[in-house]
């Protein structure tokens, strides 16, 4: 095995793991992402609220799309 084979090998595991980690704690991590969006948005004055919602629902869609999903049939 070579080395580009060995560095697939690991983005491999490290993707399943942020699946797992999606997966299974992706409501910890929406709430975690909205406080802190909650904190940007208190320290700018509300200045780029458009612009932090819109990261925010970024931020909250590729959590999900991280998680798994039911294996298709």
């Amino acid at each position: 095995m070579g080395l580009l084979d060995d560095a697939k090998g690991l983005a491999d595991k490290a993707k399943d793991k942020v699946d797992d980690l999606a997966d299974e704690h992706g409501d910890a991590i929406k709430s975690g992402l909205e406080k802190a969006a909650d904190a940007v948005d208190e320290r700018t004055g509300g200045k780029h609220r458009d612009k932090i919602d819109s990261a925010l629902d970024k931020a909250k869609g590729a959590v999900d799309d991280r998680a798994r999903k039911d294996p298709p049939r």
